[in-house]
């Protein structure tokens, strides 16, 4: 069994209250009884029940975070500086992954409420977020990240400028000598993709043509149809715009060493090391984690204010892919 406060009492022949005032720190113990208490702990064993302290104080230390996919590099790094800030505050992080399902985001919200976290980072796969009011009401502080909640629900959010993303994008590849822009993106049902999509349409103006969108859930099949089919117009396109990190990598792999002008929304991995590099807009998950975090355990310390709605800018990193000219006649 593990050693319990009322073992080191009977071990160093002191009152329990003697105990908890040293493991405490509270003052009004002699030096000596606290010495004798605390090589009784030493010798036992003994640590200090937090879940049993935390819940005295009608707090469970715990936050709860739901994301798309852990395995996913945007979220990965989103999810590690949420739990930076969460260890920082002496938390403890529960995660999972909705997977972009509605239901399984709802049941891992449900799930963490039940255990009583004290509150919760949400990147929203649905868009009916009514099932939070109950926990609303009671005073659990909820921050949606990435996306904003569905309508009706006013919570503080943290986004990145994915519309002005897309524009900088479309705008420097125009830049470049393309009008003839094609955009390949996620599911539009998605905030992020239909927000770079309304970008890339308001940059190009009159010059936007339906036939040069392709939106779905990336796979390296669905991209090869797509670009086949654009390839094949009497008026192709000379440049692609692609709406994230997955669909940027599958799009490389789509093309087969075919050299076309790129810009990819979001930073990956090896990006500077392909020949050429490639050109992206990059947003900062590990940024917007912590700005997140930062907002919540505000909350927690009782700042009660209006709800916050944060948008972080984007940047464009410029490599080469997104500087190639319109290929000649």
């Amino acid at each position: 069994m593990r050693p319990t406060m009322k073992d080191v009492a009977s071990a160093a022949g002191v009152a329990l209250k003697t105990v908890s005032r040293v493991v405490n720190g509270e003052p009004g113990v002699h030096p000596a009884t606290a010495a004798r208490v605390r090589a009784a702990i030493e010798r036992l064993g003994y640590s200090r029940n937090e879940s049993a302290r935390v819940l005295r104080r009608g707090r469970t230390a715990t936050i709860g975070l739901v994301i798309e996919d852990v395995a996913d590099p945007f979220y990965s790094g989103l999810s590690r500086a949420v739990e930076d800030v969460v260890i920082e505050h002496g938390c403890l992080l529960l995660s999972g992954s909705s997977g972009e399902e509605p239901g399984r985001e709802r049941e891992l919200v449900e799930t963490f409420c039940a255990r009583r976290v004290d509150g919760l980072i949400v990147v929203p796969a649905g868009e009916d977020h009514t099932y939070l009011r109950p926990e609303l009401e009671a005073g659990t502080p909820v921050v949606f990240a990435d996306r904003p909640p569905g309508a009706g629900l006013d919570v503080d959010t943290v986004l990145a400028d994915n519309a002005g993303g897309a524009r900088l994008a479309v705008r420097h590849l125009m830049a470049h000598g393309h009008r003839r822009i094609a955009f390949l993106g996620d599911d539009p049902a998605i905030f992020t993709a239909a927000e770079r999509l309304r970008g890339y349409r308001d940059e190009l103006g009159g010059l936007y043509d339906e036939r040069l969108v392709a939106m779905r859930p990336p796979s390296l099949e669905a991209i090869r149809t797509d670009l086949r089919r654009m390839f094949a117009l009497d008026d192709p396109p000379t440049a692609l715009f692609t709406g994230n990190g997955r669909y940027t990598v599958t799009t490389l792999r789509a093309l087969e060493r075919r050299r076309i002008a790129l810009v990819g929304f979001d930073d990956f991995e090896l990006a500077d090391l392909l020949d050429p590099g490639v050109t992206v807009v990059a947003q900062d998950p590990a940024w917007m984690g912590r700005v997140s975090a930062e907002l919540l355990f505000r909350r927690l310390g009782g700042d009660t204010g209006r709800s916050e709605h944060v948008e972080l800018p984007v940047r464009l990193i410029v490599r080469g892919s997104g500087e190639l000219p319109p290929a000649g006649p």
